[in-house]
């Protein structure tokens, strides 16, 4: 029976979130002939995990269901050991990058793609804190149904399961690799006070994220279509397509993966929005089949991003995003450039060709963050306010932001090049020590 890993990284009150996902879960036993762990990544405080865990314990038991519920104590205590086991140099960095101090998240993803492996599961299906399913007539909508219809297989063979295929079939044999959909509701970024206060301006901030060459007008298209998921439009009835998704149109709080997250890691910055998509890009780039569904999930902002210090931290994210941009779009021309030729004859990622990439980008000159930086400074003091507040941060941390944008690159170069170790570490690792399982 196949296994499968649907998983819910957490640092923040979500108690109905895991009482929802437990449901996704055996809706996925019930349906389909899967053992699903049921794992929850949880670095909150200590009064919200043991809320977390009286909503764990609370879960109904479901024949072929397993519930997996980890404090930072535990999987810090699980990577040390997979750690130790795959012998890889610098373990003490590798351990601050799979469990940085700071939010991360990509690293947060990093963590549950390897305990996934230590408990034989096949696949991850990744969900948010801070999203709920949608739901018809009362009965939710849970994105599993369509990742499980698909994930896996041959190309050729999922073509059955889906409404309609796009894919050129000269893929047809290639397996199934991602199957994903986006959000509705709020932007997964919170920028939409921005576009009110000064339209302008909102398009010169989120154009950023563009390469520095584009055009005005490709800068404009990117940023209307940016962050804003499957707009409001609710479900109604199912569509799927067999295809090579567009990242664009995929979020990772409604994604599954098979076999590449064994492969490649996330980059594992820090305070960081958006470095949990590369991903996305690369299944895309290298031309790996997968499966774009309309099962949006519904995106709402937690009270504390409401707060002044949630404002602030989450617009020193954005700040980073932008700045990653410089090497990832780097990146990514160069994976699209290389296309097909980034898989093996497995259809398998050529990972040193990956290392690579990355390992070129950290070389590129800083102008064009530089530039960034100014725009942002310009555009945050324009508006007033906060905003102007936190054009006095930027300026302050300049040169730090600057440097860690550039270091966060090295970083995933060595996670990359460590990964195929630390994968193999974590098949051969039990995810609790006797002692818990005895107990």
């Amino acid at each position: 029976m196949r296994r499968i890993c649907l998983t819910l990284p957490t640092n923040r009150a979500c108690a109905e979130t895991i009482s929802a996902i437990g449901e996704e879960a055996a809706y996925a036993a019930r349906q389909f002939d899967v053992e699903v762990h049921l794992l929850v990544l949880d670095s909150s405080d200590a009064a919200t995990f043991a809320e977390h865990a009286r909503v764990v314990r609370g879960i109904p038991a479901v024949p072929r269901v397993i519930t997996h519920h980890l404090d930072e104590a535990e999987q810090r205590e699980f990577l040390r050991r997979v750690i130790g086991r795959a012998g890889t140099v610098k373990p003490e960095l590798l351990l601050d990058l799979m469990l940085p101090a700071r939010l991360s998240y990509g690293a947060c993803t990093n963590r549950a793609f390897l305990i996934a492996t230590a408990l034989g599961c096949e696949s991850v299906h990744r969900r948010d804190s801070d999203s709920r399913y949608q739901a018809v007539d009362g009965v939710p909508v849970f994105p599993v149904h369509h990742e499980l219809m698909s994930l896996g297989k041959r190309a050729a063979d999922a073509a059955d399961g889906v409404d309609e295929t796009t894919l050129d079939p000269r893929h047809a044999s290639k397996p199934v690799t991602m199957v994903g959909s986006s959000f509705v509701g709020e932007m997964s970024v919170d920028i939409d006070e921005m576009y009110r206060l000064d339209r302008d301006v909102y398009y010169d901030v989120v154009s950023l994220w563009a390469p520095g060459r584009w055009s005005a007008e490709e800068k404009r298209k990117l940023a209307d279509e940016s962050f804003r998921g499957a707009g409001t439009e609710a479900f109604t009835q199912d569509h799927a397509t067999l295809t090579v998704v567009d990242p664009m149109h995929v979020d990772m709080c409604n994604i599954a993966f098979h076999q590449v997250h064994e492969s490649v890691p996330l980059p594992p910055a820090t305070d960081t929005i958006g470095s949990d998509y590369f991903l996305l890009h690369l299944v895309h780039d290298s031309t790996l089949p997968g499966v774009l569904h309309n099962r949006n999930i519904v995106n709402y902002y937690t009270g504390e991003r409401r707060t002044d210090a949630g404002f602030i931290a989450y617009q020193t994210r954005f700040a980073k995003f932008f700045l990653s941009m410089l090497y990832f779009n780097s990146i990514y021309a160069e994976m699209a450039a290389a296309g097909e030729t980034l898989l093996d004859e497995h259809h398998r990622v050529r990972v040193p060709a990956i290392v690579e990439f990355v390992r070129e980008s950290a070389g590129l000159d800083r102008t064009e963050n530089v530039e960034r930086l100014d725009t942002l400074d310009r555009s945050y003091r324009k508006l007033g306010g906060r905003y102007a507040e936190f054009a006095d941060i930027l300026l302050a941390d300049r040169e730090r932001l600057l440097d860690e944008a550039r270091q966060d690159i090295n970083d995933f170069a060595l996670l990359i090049e460590a990964w195929a170790p630390l994968t193999h570490a974590s098949r051969a690792t039990s995810l609790y020590r006797l002692e818990r399982q005895s107990g």
